[in-house]
C-alpha cells in the first residue's frame, strides 16, 4: 500500500482531527471560540462554556467524526492478490 493510497483511504477524516476544523465545520465558529467554550468560557469572556444546543452539537460532531474513523480504519485493508 503506498503512502498515496492510505492518504486517500484516510480522506475522511484526514483534516476533521482538529478543533479548529470541529469549530467551523459543526459550528461556523472560529477556533478561538470553541478554544474559550472548551475552557469553561462564554462567548462575553466571562464563565460558561457550551449551552445545551451547542454541547449537542459537539457530541453529534464527534459521533459524525467517530462513524468517520471508523470507516477509515476499514478500509485499511491488506489487498490479497
Amino acid at each position: 500500500m503506498m503512502y498515496a493510497d492510505i492518504k486517500q483511504r484516510l480522506s475522511d477524516i484526514y483534516m476533521k482531527i482538529t478543533w479548529r476544523e470541529i469549530a467551523s465545520d459543526y459550528f461556523g465558529k472560529s477556533p478561538s471560540w470553541l478554544y474559550h467554550k472548551l475552557d469553561g468560557i462564554d462567548g462575553n469572556g466571562g464563565r460558561g462554556g457550551f449551552t445545551e444546543d451547542e454541547l449537542n452539537t459537539l457530541k453529534g460532531a464527534l459521533i459524525d467524526l467517530s462513524g468517520k474513523i471508523k470507516n477509515a480504519a476499514e478500509r485499511l485493508t491488506v489487498d490479497i492478490i
